[in-house]
């Protein structure tokens, strides 16, 4: 079966941006463990709360494409099969989820964007966090509590700071657009 999608050029620009802007944060990355802290995650809050839930999600799958088929495009400037099948691979599926969440909480929240973006945002990285962690612990064996203390308690600092982030960037950035599609 056949699936078409039908968007009109602007929005596959946007979508082939932010899928460009995921591929220069997901190498940017820093060791503090088997899981690099990344600033991928930032950029796919701001794919979800900019683009909306569908076209987020269709950026963050893009990336994920380019990654897969070899493009340097994961952490440390990595790429290939071998990468979602190793121990970050759930972390790298878990993206969908958490582009897609968060687009909910832009869509949704029409008046309070500002209050229900963070948590939808919030929400979309607990659907991460869970399928990058038991992805994890299938892969390495690890118990509950040692997966969560190396893959999830180092990150949760950073995250704050990237969802406040991308919350007071995306929500003036998603205004201009629609201004922009108006005209």
């Amino acid at each position: 079966m056949i699936v078409r999608i039908h968007m009109k050029p602007k929005d596959m620009t946007q979508v082939a941006l932010m899928a460009a802007l995921l591929c220069l944060a997901g190498p940017m990355t820093i060791a503090i463990g088997p899981i690099p802290l990344s600033l991928a995650t930032f950029a796919v809050y701001l794919a979800g709360a900019i683009l909306g839930s569908r076209r987020g999600a269709l950026a963050v799958g893009l990336y994920l494409v380019i990654g897969i088929v070899g493009v340097p495009v994961f952490s440390g400037f990595s790429g290939g099969f071998q990468k979602l099948a190793g121990v970050t691979g759930g972390y790298l599926i878990g993206y969908l989820p958490c582009a897609f969440l968060t687009g909910l909480g832009m869509e949704k929240a029409a008046e309070n964007r500002r209050l229900f973006l963070p948590l939808m945002m919030l929400t979309g990285t607990v659907t991460l966090y869970t399928i990058g962690t038991f992805w994890f612990m299938l892969q390495t064996g690890n118990s509950l509590l040692p997966a969560l203390s190396l893959c999830v308690v180092p990150f949760l600092p950073g995250d704050a700071i990237k969802i406040a982030a991308a919350t007071l960037l995306s929500v003036p950035v998603r205004r201009a657009l629609s201004h922009a599609r108006a005209l």
